[in-house]
């Protein structure tokens, strides 16, 4: 196998007994790196401060990384006007921060004979958000909700 010394350096083709050997010589561990070649490639290295580096370059690559989560507003068909604007103003700072926002009319009972209502309120809804987002999931009735999904833009 060809072995690879702590600092990089290479020590040529050896066996395996003498390249674990000078492994244990020198205080470190024999480690595989390139199984499939011809002949494989090993490298003497501390494993554990390794595992660490590998373990380290994770968290910080993952630190960079942006999460987006989707909020919900929940509305009714007969919101009132200075509660939709509370809620809206509540959307824009969602989507400020980078969020996706799932906005929600619920019917119950009678009202699902009045699906116009809802549909208005959405669309208002809509022209209000134009300029802070993007309409993913443009407003669908799934069940008894009148469902829409906002992305930042």
């Amino acid at each position: 196998m060809r072995v690879i010394g702590p600092e990089g350096e290479q020590l040529g083709i050896l066996p395996t007994p003498d390249a674990l050997k000078k492994a244990q010589e020198l205080g470190y561990d024999l480690v595989e790196v390139a199984p499939t070649s011809a002949p494989p490639v090993c490298r003497i290295m501390d494993h554990g401060k390794y595992k660490y580096e590998l373990q380290k370059k994770e968290h910080q690559s993952r630190k960079h990384q942006k999460s987006t989560q989707v909020k919900e507003i929940k509305l009714r068909p007969r919101t009132d006007k200075h509660d939709l604007e509370i809620k809206i103003r509540q959307v824009k700072e969602f989507l400020a921060d980078g969020n996706k926002t799932k906005v929600t009319v619920t019917f119950r009972g009678r009202e699902m004979a009045n699906q116009e209502m809802g549909r208005t309120m959405m669309n208002s809804v809509m022209q209000q958000l134009m300029e802070n987002g993007t309409i993913e999931y443009a407003p669908r009735m799934e069940g008894r909700s009148l469902i829409m999904i906002v992305a930042p833009k």
